[in-house]
């Protein structure tokens, strides 16, 4: 069995704590022994999810109360990537800012020393370590007068030649003709965080806000993630917006490989499962889930007032290449071209990172001279791209809660969707979602759509979307408030039903007592009977035990008929029997 280093870094092996995969992966969750164990991971293992039961506890890189471990491991080697790359600029700056004041920072830098999400580091390998490290997927869009300009950045030797080759403004004798620079990076890794971070001096909070998907916390995470206040978070010239894909799975294989795949990322992003719903309408064995996703934007502050200078940053998230768009994916952002338009672009809608690139090539002239003005300007497509998966997830929902509220309606059908439990077990799912749906929506309309300044600009190209995020908002709203009333129904027919059934179980019991009613005086007469020892004396007297037990039997069932009866006629004579008392004692005392 193949063994992986817990503790993986550039060190001897004296200082490696090896354990192998089959302790790893074939496990129970439970505690068994004194050893915590996990499930079989099937995928590949360096794809683990953290936070899942294959992954155990997180807590073994420390917890936010003690010293970073994965800082301690490190701190006595300087990591040298396989292109030769060894620059810590960046790194060291995190770690100073970490001891002095932004304790938040220490995750990221955990980050790029193990290379993706922290909790997964004992499940990699130096060499898959390294080469999560070079990933380098970049598009430098370079926005000239009338034209824009793209070039592709595959490697981390790449990335450092473009940004040293970067002109400056006073290559340019006039600033205004200063061409504005967006690095659009698809996924983060340690290399390309070390160069944009050394080289643009670039937020660390805008990489640290990317790298995390977490919507709640314990109290020892060390990936908390704490809101700015407002006044703080005004004056950034960075911000997020998460939304998620909808994605449909025509089998559960396919929805483990896209888990997989998730779990292949840098940053930590995941698929939830919701599930097949309708037998009928949806495929059997089909799954749907939505993969939870993260887009940053980040403008370099000028560094005078003179300055006419843009650079900017736009991370998207990696694609999940298995299963399929819900419907076959949002419509375009664009209208129908006209019959007698020529030249229309054919092309199939690729990943985030792909579309909007394609959307930021299509700016015109008049949108290319108003970034300086305004570098909002430069995040309006990708927005419009993160609106409309909001706006598919919203109708898949809308979807979902119909098929509930008829399963509701149609006693047959929840039969066939195995009851009213099943129901109210995926009402709860989007009870617990709605409001984190609900506030994720808020923040983007509150701190990025209506945000009135913007480092220099108070012109705002993004405002031209707060009508979209209100509808999203309103639907939202509508969605949870339909949910709550649709739980008050789903109990109360539920509890109709638990009350039909406890009746039909009383039935059956009176069924019991009529069985008991008709045996025992039968018994009991044959008892009767039965005292004498000579068996030939009963021949003259047979007779008598029909005559006696057969009227008795009928008394008995009768009076367990219409015990109910017989019990309101004797409540009625007692009534009646007190009253004559007391008036009788009433004209006694008289």
């Amino acid at each position: 069995m193949a063994a992986v280093r817990a503790y993986s870094q550039p060190a001897g092996k004296d200082d490696c704590l090896t354990i192998s995969f089959e302790d790893l992966y074939d496990m129970a969750e439970l505690k068994d022994g004194g050893v915590h164990r996990t499930r079989r991971y099937r995928g590949k293992q360096p794809n683990i999810i953290p936070h899942t039961v294959h992954a155990g506890d997180p807590y073994y890189i420390g917890d936010v109360y003690e010293p970073s471990r994965v800082r301690l491991r490190f701190s006595e080697n300087k990591r040298k990537s396989s292109s030769g790359f060894s620059s810590t600029t960046y790194l060291d700056h995190l770690d100073y800012l970490t001891d002095n004041g932004w304790p938040q920072l220490r995750y990221l830098a955990d980050f790029m020393r193990v290379t993706t999400s922290p909790p997964k580091w004992r499940f990699l390998s130096q060499d898959e370590m390294e080469e999560r490290a070079a990933r380098t997927k970049i598009a430098l869009l370079v926005f000239y007068p009338g034209r824009i300009k793209r070039y592709n950045i595959d490697t981390s030797e790449q990335l450092e030649d473009a940004l040293i080759d970067m002109p400056s403004e006073r290559d340019y004798d006039n600033r205004d003709d200063y061409p504005p620079h967006l690095f659009v990076a698809e996924d983060l890794s340690r290399d390309v965080i070390e160069h944009l971070g050394a080289r643009l001096d670039v937020d660390p909070m805008f990489f640290r806000g990317h790298i995390s998907d977490y919507v709640w916390y314990n109290i020892r995470d060390p990936w908390i993630e704490l809101p700015d206040l407002d006044i703080v978070s005004r004056n950034r010239s960075s911000f997020s917006i998460r939304y998620a894909q909808t994605r449909y799975f025509q089998n559960g294989k396919s929805l483990n490989r896209a888990r997989d795949e998730a779990g292949g990322f840098n940053v930590l992003r995941r698929v939830d499962r919701n599930g097949n719903w309708k037998p009928g309408a949806d495929l059997q064995g089909s799954e749907v889930g939505t993969v939870r996703s993260k887009m940053s934007f980040w403008v370099q502050p000028r560094k005078s007032r003179t300055s006419r200078s843009v650079v900017a940053i736009l991370l998207v998230d990696p694609p999940v290449a298995d299963g399929f768009p819900i419907w076959g994916g949002y419509n375009s952002l664009v209208p129908c071209p006209s019959i007698h338009q020529d030249g229309i672009d054919r092309r199939s809608r690729g990943s985030v990172f792909d579309e909007a690139i394609y959307r930021l090539e299509q700016m015109s002239t008049e949108e290319i001279r108003s970034i300086p003005r305004d570098p909002r300007i430069l995040f309006q497509k990708p927005l419009c791209i993160a609106c409309s998966e909001w706006i598919m997830l919203i109708k898949y929902a809308n979807t979902r809660f119909s098929q509930l509220e008829w399963e509701v309606e149609d006693p047959e059908l929840r039969n066939k969707c195995d009851g009213l439990g099943v129901t109210l077990d995926n009402l709860h799912t989007w009870r617990r979602r709605f409001p984190i749906y609900k506030d994720i929506v808020s923040a983007a309309l509150e701190k990025i759509i209506r945000r009135e300044k913007f480092l220099y600009s108070t012109a705002n190209s993004l405002r031209v979307l707060e009508k979209d995020f209100d509808v999203l908002l309103n639907q939202l709203d509508d969605l949870h408030n339909r949910a709550e009333r649709m739980m008050s129904v789903v109990t109360a027919v539920l509890s109709i039903e638990e009350s039909q059934k406890a009746l039909q179980q009383n039935r059956s019991l009176g069924r019991l007592t009529y069985l008991a009613a008709l045996f025992v005086p039968l018994s009991f007469i044959s008892s009767f009977f039965s005292m004498s020892d000579d068996v030939a004396k009963l021949k003259k007297t047979f007779w008598i035990y029909f005559v006696v037990a057969v009227p008795v039997t009928l008394l008995a069932l009768l009076a367990t008929r219409y015990s109910h009866n017989i019990n309101k006629v004797w409540v009625r004579i007692m009534k009646r029997a007190r009253k004559r008392i007391s008036e009788e004692n009433i004209r006694w005392t008289e």
